[in-house]
């Protein structure tokens, strides 16, 4: 097992420097790295609206660019407010903004050469600061096993953007490569908080087969419902920079990659109690083993099964308000709607699988690996 680990990670090693090539390659020719600026004046003029009659406000904006090669530039921008709060940003003096820099093309001597857009606000220091107590609060309240999980996060997120991502865009299979990095991020998690051990390889199997059930799964359902992949407005927007994209492989990719978490929880939970169990009584044997970490994955079930349909209800809840409004059997028939109701039911059927394929190669592994273990060390020297 720690071979695999070990080629796992060469191959993240190997996959890595394609996300900057992507990026790179991607770019257009006349849009620049984006810039931050601060509001320092505002101004309300009327503006035509596109409907003959009707009037819009727009805001004339003195803007201080903060960053980059224009830093200390001050733009006068316009910063149209439609009534529709989904696309309207407005802004008030003080306000950090990022700005979407484009050249008119040609060399770029001086800011007269490039144009200045208000992309939106600036909220990235808001995120670091609630990643900051989050990451805190885990070393301080996990000690050791929180640094581990710390690692295993920084890990997985690594491997969504350094992996997934190039792969993905590059053409590989979007299922192939979401079971790819769930995999490698499983072995990561499991073996960092658990150690090397039958308990972290019971679990390890486990969760790999649960994940395996959940992409078969999802396959299936995205052919059998005729779901198009087309779930949400961010869908639409990577389909206009990559029209070629399998939609429908991405689909099933999020949905194997929203049922992860919960699938190792449920695994090491039922490896570690299998685990302990066996140290307290080491004459069970493997069905009496596998019976006990069915009992207890019983319990466990209720509550993860739950976990994911709540996730995706609490993240669905402007959709679950706007069935006040629409025939309930219309409502079910949504594409939007029906693909979060089979994707918590998948993530669900998975954990369901996930509980006995657990039980049973926990059973089997802890009690013969520390079996084998003991005798070895029982055995005298000849």
């Amino acid at each position: 097992m720690k071979r695999v680990i070990i080629f796992l990670l060469l191959l993240l090693g190997l996959c890595s420097p394609s996300f900057a090539e992507l990026n790179a390659d991607q770019m257009g020719d006349f849009e620049l790295p984006s810039e931050t600026g601060v509001v320092e004046s505002v101004q309300y003029v009327d503006a035509p609206s596109f409907q003959q009659g009707d009037n819009n406000l727009k805001q004339v904006v003195k803007v201080k660019v903060l960053s980059g090669q224009f830093k200390g530039a001050e733009q006068v921008l316009d910063n149209m407010l439609t009534g529709n709060p989904a696309y309207d940003i407005p802004l008030k003096k003080g306000d950090r903004v990022v700005l979407h820099v484009e050249s008119a093309g040609g060399e770029i001597s001086s800011v007269d050469d490039v144009k200045f857009y208000i992309a939106d606000l600036k909220r990235d220091n808001m995120l670091v600061y609630v990643a900051a107590a989050f990451f805190l609060l885990l070393v301080l309240v996990g000690k050791k096993k929180g640094v581990a999980s710390l690692i295993s996060i920084i890990a997985f997120v690594g491997l969504v953007f350094f992996v997934l991502v190039p792969l993905v865009l590059h053409g590989f299979c979007p299922i192939a490569s979401a079971v790819l990095i769930s995999i490698i991020s499983s072995a990561i998690t499991i073996y960092l908080v658990g150690g090397f051990n039958a308990k972290s390889t019971s679990a390890l199997w486990g969760t790999v087969f649960s994940l395996f059930i959940a992409a078969a799964l999802s396959m299936g359902v995205i052919w059998g419902a005729r779901l198009t992949g087309f779930a949400g407005e961010e869908t639409m927007f990577l389909y206009s920079a990559h029209p070629d994209l399998n939609f429908k492989g991405i689909l099933s990719a999020s949905m194997i990659i929203a049922a992860l978490g919960a699938l190792m929880d449920t695994s090491v939970s039922i490896a570690s109690t299998i685990n302990e169990i066996y140290e307290t009584d080491k004459s069970l044997s493997v069905k009496k083993l596998f019976i006990s970490g069915m009992n207890v994955g019983r319990d466990i079930i209720g509550t993860m099964s739950n976990t994911l349909i709540l996730v995706y209800l609490g993240s669905s809840l402007p959709l679950v308000l706007l069935s006040s409004n629409i025939d309930i059997q219309k409502f079910f028939n949504l594409n939007q709607v029906a693909t979060e109701v089979l994707s918590a039911l998948i993530g669900s059927i998975a954990i369901l699988a996930c509980v006995p394929i657990t039980a049973i190669i926990a059973a089997y592994l802890i009690k013969h690996q520390k079996e084998k273990v003991e005798f070895k060390f029982d055995t005298p020297e000849l």
